[in-house]
Parts: structure tokens; C-alpha cells; sequence
């Protein structure tokens, strides 16, 4: 179980670096000025917007759009908060990554819906768009799964010798 759960992290930790960048470079273009960003950033959301004929970056609807806003300002954190709590074997890094998980799912489940039922989607665009649902499945699991770490209870003290009474 113990290398499992060290294989399920490593993934994690990868899935949520690229997510961590993901986030404030393109998926605030939705939001800000494209003057904002360099030049670089916003000709790569373009090429990917093309590429993958997602028309959800270029019609920018306002579900869209709210859904950016929660991941920048409700998921993004959690991703800092997981990336440190794996790499330091946080006690608390279950719970951060359930909540995220459950975030994640919700927020792709959405997105999926709205793919899949507005027949404007291509294959390729929603290939690319679902293996953020399995990191979302996939977190929430790890996040079910037990702290691996070893962790002192909090009111563990040692046992102080009592003084003898004659």
C-alpha cells in the first residue's frame, strides 16, 4: 500500500505542477486583459484554442468563465497547499486533497455536461479536457486513503517519573 501511495503522490505532484502553472499563466487570460500577459503567453492560449478548436477559450461564456475565476481563487491555493504537503509529508495533505479532489470533480463534471451535450466539441477537445477529470478522481481517493507519515498525537507527553511518598 505504502508504494502505491507513493506512486499515486508522484503523480499527483506532477499533474499538480503543471496545474499550478497552468492557472495564472493561461487560464487568466479569461480574465484579464490579454495587454496583461507577454506576448508568448497569449499567442500559446491562441495556437492551443485553434489547435483544439476550443471554443469555450474563445466564446469565453460566463460559466466558463466563473468556473476560471473558482479554480484561481479556490483551487489554486489548494494546488500550493498539496504540492508543499507532499513534498513534506503533511499530516494534513489528505484533507487538502480531498477537498481539491471534490472541487476538481464538481468543476469537470460541469465542463464535461456542457462538451459533450452541446455537440460543438470535437474528440480531440474533449480528449484533452478529461484527464483533469481522472486528477480530480484520482486526489479525492488519495485523499480517503489514510496519512502514510509518521505523526505524533498531539497531547502525547512523555511519562514524567511521580516523586515516591514513604
Amino acid at each position: 500500500m505504502g508504494i502505491l501511495c507513493k506512486a499515486v503522490d508522484t503523480l499527483l505532484l506532477v499533474a499538480f505542477t503543471v496545474l499550478l502553472l497552468y492557472g495564472p499563466l493561461i487560464g487568466a487570460q479569461l480574465l484579464l486583459p490579454e495587454t496583461a500577459f507577454p506576448e508568448v503567453l497569449v499567442r500559446l492560449k491562441q495556437r492551443y484554442a485553434e489547435e483544439y478548436q476550443d471554443y469555450l477559450m474563445v466564446e469565453k461564456p460566463h460559466f466558463f468563465v466563473a468556473l476560471v475565476w473558482l479554480e484561481l481563487i479556490f483551487q489554486w491555493p489548494l494546488l500550493v497547499l498539496n504540492i508543499y504537503g507532499i513534498l513534506a509529508s503533511r499530516p494534513w495533505f489528505n484533507t487538502t486533497c480531498l477537498i481539491y479532489g471534490a472541487s476538481v470533480i464538481t468543476t469537470m463534471t460541469a465542463l464535461l455536461g456542457e462538451l459533450l451535450g452541446s455537440q460543438k466539441a470535437s474528440d480531440k477537445l474533449v480528449t484533452m479536457y478529461s484527464p483533469f477529470m481522472g486528477v480530480g478522481v484520482l486526489a479525492l481517493l488519495r485523499g480517503l486513503v489514510p496519512h502514510s507519515g509518521k505523526s505524533q498525537a498531539v497531547d502525547k507527553r512523555p511519562a514524567i517519573a511521580g516523586k515516591k511518598r514513604v
